[in-house]
This record gives structure tokens, sequence and C-alpha cells, in this order.
């Protein structure tokens, strides 16, 4: 399967990456098919030499069936190539992570609750599937 993915380079905290198509089976790095842009991430929005495409080669590829990542198709949605992904929903993102792990702690009490409140005659159904599968082997060793 393509994608259209970035290929990291640059030295080391001054990250630069190249807009490739690959096959995705290859390694991040590695092995590409095409080199179609760079995308330069310290450099500020408002610049032009922040982000380089080749938007007809990037074209005919997304015609060929190739798959841009989330990031790929967010550049390529900002230089208005493609439509812009839709935006995804992760609330928690902005919690701190020593926060989150307080309100798992307070949650997994409740949850165990509900648990206890449960009708019991959930488990006494399962003990009785559970006998079933014991009288089919029989069966087969009889003949």
């Amino acid at each position: 399967m393509l994608k259209l993915r970035l290929s990291m380079g640059g030295t080391k905290k001054r990250p630069v990456y190249k807009i490739v198509v690959a096959d995705s089976r290859f390694p991040r790095d590695g092995r590409f098919i095409e080199k179609l842009g760079f995308f330069n991430p310290l450099l500020p929005k408002e610049k032009k030499e922040r982000v380089g495409l080749q938007s007809e080669r990037i074209k005919y590829w997304l015609s060929q069936g190739a798959k841009p990542t989330m990031r790929v198709a967010r550049i390529l949605g900002e230089n208005q190539l493609m439509e812009m992904p839709a935006k995804g929903n992760n609330p928690l993102k902005a919690v701190p992570k020593k926060e989150r792990k307080k309100e798992a702690k307070d949650e997994a009490p409740k949850q165990e609750e509900k648990k206890a409140d449960a009708p019991k005659e959930a488990p006494k159904q399962e003990e009785k599937k559970a006998d079933a599968p014991k009288e089919a082997p029989k069966q087969e060793e009889k003949k």
C-alpha cells in the first residue's frame, strides 16, 4: 500500500522532514519511491520556506491511490491540495499526565462498585455455557 509520509532528516534536535511516497512496509527513513517536498517544523508558520511541495506529483500519487498520513494530510490541507482532515477528539491531551493517573485511580473504585451491584444471574449462565462444551467432546470420544 502506498503512503505519503514524512521521512526524517537533519541533525540532533534540528529535524527536517522530506515528504515522500513509499510502500507502507518500508522503514520510515529508509527506501522511498519519490520525494515530493519538504517540511521544516522549526520555522514559523508564516514563512514560505517552512513547506515546499510538488503539487502536480502529489496530485498524481493521490490519484494512484496513495494515502497520506495524518500529519501529511494536514500539510496538504493547509496548502489546498486536498480537503483538510477532520480534527480528532482527545480531551485528555490538555490534562497533565499526573492528574490523568489520579483520575484513573478515582474511577477504578467506582467501576468495582458497579460490578458488585450487577445481577448475579450472569455467572450462572456462564456456568451453563461452560458445561455444554464438556458434553460435546464426550460424544466424539464414543464414536
